[in-house]
């Protein structure tokens, strides 16, 4: 009996742990979810003109002698000088980035950050966007080539750099642009559609199980993960895809004339040394030799849109989304939603 009363005493421990602990998971949730819909962003801005010279001044002051130092510390001093008196204004190059997920995420920021340069952009200014995405879903994609089309209808110099990939929606975006640089390696093109689901039906009819869906409407529901396919529901799907595809196509062939259509919107990729000779970019080279090159003749400035998370909102983050993302990565998968690919 006193083993059973321990043992008793011990569960109970136990049980109270377990549940305390799940009620501050909870709590932390809540604060999550009330500090997500407080917060606000802020701008981040940083002269890359600085950063330049200041990793300059660091490597000379190793390579270089004193009496050069001091030469060279002369010649800035009147370099400075002569600034001053140059009342010339330089134009302004700002730099933005975009990293790509299947959902486009990144969009939400980028929104705030076009939105914030368009407000301060002179006709002299350009805009480049350091782009990396192999691209995600068709209304995701669809929405972010649009944000950045705000920025070439505002007549600015616009221009896209890819030193790893801006494939499918990713190269979407990138058409956009005025002018295209890319790295040698860089992944360019797959002007294509996909969407693929698996169908479980015949294992369900194996265990007598039967799936009713109900839909109103012929084509509300082409297929489907449970029930019995139709050749007319697959026909359908596969025009649905047909029909985006031509969207897609229509669209690069708008922003981007100088490209044979038809002959790259096939699915495939290319090099960014071969995409230059498909006309897919204007330029082989990488975002930091483009921007460096611009170093003497324009202001650089780097624009970020940064939203501070708390603590709490990063637990409540945390334990509010791990399920939330399981599910919703298997729900992606199922579901009909069509990808560029």
């Amino acid at each position: 009996m006193e083993y059973l009363a321990e043992y008793g005493l011990f569960l109970a421990k136990v049980v109270t742990f377990v549940v305390a602990l799940l009620i501050v998971i909870a709590a932390a949730a809540a604060m999550g979810q009330k500090s997500k819909k407080i917060s606000k962003g802020h701008l981040e801005t940083k002269k890359l003109n600085e950063h330049f010279q200041h990793l300059k001044d660091d490597l000379q002051h190793v390579v270089l002698d004193k009496e050069e130092l001091k030469q060279l510390a002369k010649e800035k001093k009147k370099s400075e000088k002569d600034k001053k008196k140059d009342k010339d204004v330089k134009p302004r190059l700002y730099v933005l980035d975009f990293h790509g997920d299947m959902k486009a995420s990144a969009v939400k920021s980028l929104r705030e950050e076009i939105t914030a340069v368009l407000s301060v952009v002179r006709d002299e200014d350009e805009v480049l966007v350091k782009l990396e995405s192999a691209g995600g879903m068709v209304h995701a994609y669809g929405l972010a080539a649009s944000q950045l089309q705000r920025i070439r209808d505002r007549g600015v110099k616009f221009t896209i750099a890819v030193d790893k990939v801006a494939a499918s929606g990713g190269y979407m975006m990138a058409c956009t642009a005025n002018h295209i640089v890319a790295a040698p390696f860089a992944v360019i093109g797959s002007i294509g559609v996909m969407a693929q689901l698996p169908n479980i039906n015949k294992l369900l009819k194996k265990h007598d199980v039967d799936i009713e869906l109900h839909t109103a409407g012929e084509f509300k529901r082409t297929l489907t993960v449970l029930g019995e396919n139709t050749e007319k529901g697959r026909d359908k799907f596969k025009q649905d895809i047909q029909d985006t595809h031509q969207l897609f196509k229509d669209f690069i062939k708008e922003e981007r004339e100088q490209v044979n259509i038809d002959e790259v919107a096939t699915g495939e990729i290319w090099y960014g040394r071969q995409a230059i000779e498909k006309k897919l970019i204007d330029q082989v080279m990488t975002s930091d030799e483009y921007i460096y090159s611009k170093v003497d003749t324009s202001d650089i400035v780097q624009v970020s849109y940064e939203v501070k998370k708390g603590m709490a909102s990063k637990l409540g983050l945390a334990a509010e989304t791990t399920l939330d993302n399981a599910f919703e990565k298997i729900w992606e998968r199922l579901s009909q939603g069509r990808y560029f690919s």
